[in-house]
């Protein structure tokens, strides 16, 4: 009986005994919301960050820069320019749109769509959205603006 109950002590011991080294390193599937929250923190670190063509890190972003580098942290593919970015996702109503959706505009009387921003935040029939100016470089500014308000296109919903 001495050397069962000797058993048992050792097995319990050595079951309740994990080593470090066998750490499990498989990710679970991030929420969409997980990866929306995410995004608007990435694109949001790079407030202040100044305007740049073609720019694609915290030396200088383009709008869609910004927008391609913040989703490629999420291993998100996306085109490079604007009026590429405007392809992907599906095109949503704007009264749908919502946090960490595309929100894609017509600047400067162009034809096509050539300016594109991060939807940050809603209120009624106000979106804010993160995205480069080329004056100010990376803010977040509101479809209340006479110049955005005039010059919206479309919203695409890339994460579901």
């Amino acid at each position: 009986m001495k050397n069962i109950l000797s058993i048992l002590a050792l097995l319990l011991l050595f079951a309740s005994c994990k080593s470090t080294s066998s750490v499990t390193t498989t990710k679970k599937e991030e929420s969409p919301k997980a990866i929306v929250k995410d995004l608007i923190y990435t694109a949001s670190e790079n407030i202040g960050v100044r305007y740049k063509a073609g720019g694609t890190t915290n030396k200088g972003y383009d709008c869609s820069g910004l927008v391609f580098t913040t989703f490629n942290s999420e291993n998100i593919k996306l085109p490079r320019s604007s009026f590429e970015q405007s392809k992907v996702g599906e095109v949503i109503n704007r009264n749908k749109a919502k946090k960490g959706d595309l929100i894609f505009f017509k600047t400067n009387r162009s034809s096509q769509i050539n300016h594109v921003g991060l939807i940050v935040e809603i209120n009624n029939d106000e979106i804010k959205f993160i995205h480069s100016s080329t004056s100010k470089g990376v803010i977040i500014s509101s479809t209340k603006e006479p110049y955005y308000r005039d010059s919206y296109a479309q919203v695409n919903r890339v994460i579901e």
